[in-house]
């Protein structure tokens, strides 16, 4: 019964911090008052470090390549998805600043899709063609102007040991954008807070595996799908999964 409640007090907190920040990050943009430096700052510091400690998630980053940011290019950082905390962990443990780019559906999310918008964050239209296409091209001027964003190619959470098949997508902008792809294992969230349920596990320790960057520059678009696979095959190894 007493973890019951904790589990209640950790899913209202969580829906807390997310509002709080939305809330936040509204009024300043309708205030005219939007600044993307302090907008990454309330994501990491607030948000995602509270969301983190609610659940008391620690984690380690793995990154045996040292890999960090070049000036002037544009990167894309995909990752597996295994659960809600994916988001948190990865904005408050790599640098820069990251948004994330989800399905258009998703601003339909009360509070919470409107703030992401004015947030800078990729919302494309997988359903209409000239959406996606315009999506794109914001998304192309955001990454050029120095935003980073997290794709998580597979398009949803995996509820099996393997990862779901990627989506084109992220892959097509990053050719067009000859953007430097980050490759990222996340391994433990799915013991925080598995798929379809509410209830998270107090404690974990979870890490985060960072890979080579792969240079799209090296590939065209002809060679998507060997990129893709190239990805998978990395996103795999440092994910964990059984192959």
């Amino acid at each position: 019964m007493i973890a019951f409640f904790l589990d209640i007090w950790v899913a209202l907190r969580n829906i807390y911090y997310v509002l709080a920040f939305s809330f936040i990050t509204i009024y300043h943009v309708y205030r005219g008052r939007y600044n993307r430096a302090v907008t990454t700052k309330g994501a990491r510091d607030y948000y995602s470090a509270k969301t983190l400690k609610s659940a008391k998630l620690t984690y380690d980053v793995i990154n045996p390549e040292n890999a960090v940011y070049q000036k002037g290019r544009s990167y894309i950082l995909m990752s597996n998805h295994r659960s809600h905390y994916d988001i948190p962990l990865i904005m408050h443990a790599l640098p820069g600043d990251i948004r994330f780019m989800a399905k258009r559906e998703l601003l339909k999310v009360p509070i919470w899709g409107r703030a992401s918008w004015v947030g800078e964050c990729i919302f494309v239209d997988r359903k209409n063609h000239k959406q996606a296409i315009k999506d794109m091209e914001v998304a192309k001027k955001k990454m050029e102007d120095g935003l980073l964003l997290w794709i998580a190619p597979e398009g949803t959470r995996s509820r099996t040991r393997k990862l779901n098949p990627f989506k084109k997508g992220g892959f097509m902008m990053a050719l067009q954008t000859k953007a430097i792809i980050l490759p990222i294992g996340i391994r433990g969230t799915e013991r925080v807070l598995p798929p379809d349920t509410w209830r998270s596990k107090i404690g974990e320790h979870v890490k985060v595996h960072v890979g080579k960057p792969i240079d799209t520059a090296a590939y065209s678009i002809e060679d998507r799908d060997a990129l893709m696979k190239k990805v998978r095959k990395e996103i795999n190894v440092l994910g964990g999964y059984d192959s």
